[in-house]
């Protein structure tokens, strides 16, 4: 757990279990065991069940009554609705700060763009544009007055992309494409048009839902059956 900046151990933990699953040594549907982890860290469970609580509120750590806690393993359904919702909370709250973004918000959006761009035409390592995304994105969260609001943003389809399913992630557009939908983001801020930026991040949410619902587990048919009768 070197390196780890954090300010509680709960907090130490959960990003010691995201850094897990990123590596794939967790992965979704896996069962996460207090005393396992109690034991491979050497501490008590206290912080342990802290962690699990916070990535509970993630949408990262699912309990299954009589069971355990376990890694969310999401659907295709349940990508889609997740991306959707998490489009239209950010699109919405975009829209609405529009008019608070600063000439160094926009520069800085358009540094990060170009960064997209210089990758996608030299060709390097793909990893950093995770980093650009989370800038990018973070810029636009950051004139949001609304805590809630962004955790629920977050919640809706960040832990998908970037823990859940970031192996496929990472690979699910092109440095070129990556570079085109983040400048459409910006042209459309840029632009000024509330509506236009609210249906381009929408937009932008969606087309990611989509290509990401390929990779949601398999429902049996019985199941499926069964929810239908609800």
């Amino acid at each position: 757990m070197d390196g780890i900046k954090k300010y509680t151990y709960g907090e130490q933990v959960a990003e010691y279990i995201k850094e897990k699953i990123l590596q794939g040594n967790l992965q979704p549907g896996d069962q996460v065991k207090e005393v396992a982890l109690s034991s491979e860290l050497s501490i008590s469970r206290a912080p342990i069940r802290e962690a699990l609580q916070l990535l509970s509120r993630e949408g990262l750590i699912v309990s299954k009554p009589q069971k355990g806690k376990f890694i969310a393993a999401l659907t295709a359904k349940q990508i889609k609705e997740s991306y959707f919702t998490g489009g239209i909370l950010e699109a919405v709250a975009v829209s609405q700060a529009l008019h608070l973004y600063t000439d160094e918000d926009i520069k800085a959006l358009e540094d990060i763009v170009k960064e997209m761009r210089k990758i996608g035409d030299t060709g390097n390592s793909t990893e950093s544009l995770e980093e650009l995304d989370n800038r990018f994105h973070g810029i636009l969260f950051s004139r949001v007055d609304n805590e809630l609001l962004i955790d629920l943003c977050r919640r809706s389809c960040q832990g998908i992309s970037k823990f859940l399913l970031f192996k496929y992630w990472i690979h699910l557009f092109s440095p070129e494409q990556i570079y085109e939908r983040h400048l459409i983001i910006l042209d459309a801020i840029k632009s000024g048009d509330a509506q236009q930026v609210e249906r381009t991040i929408r937009e932008h949410y969606q087309e990611s839902g989509t290509r990401m619902a390929k990779f949601g587990i398999d429902v049996p048919e019985e199941v499926r059956q069964s929810e239908a009768s609800w």
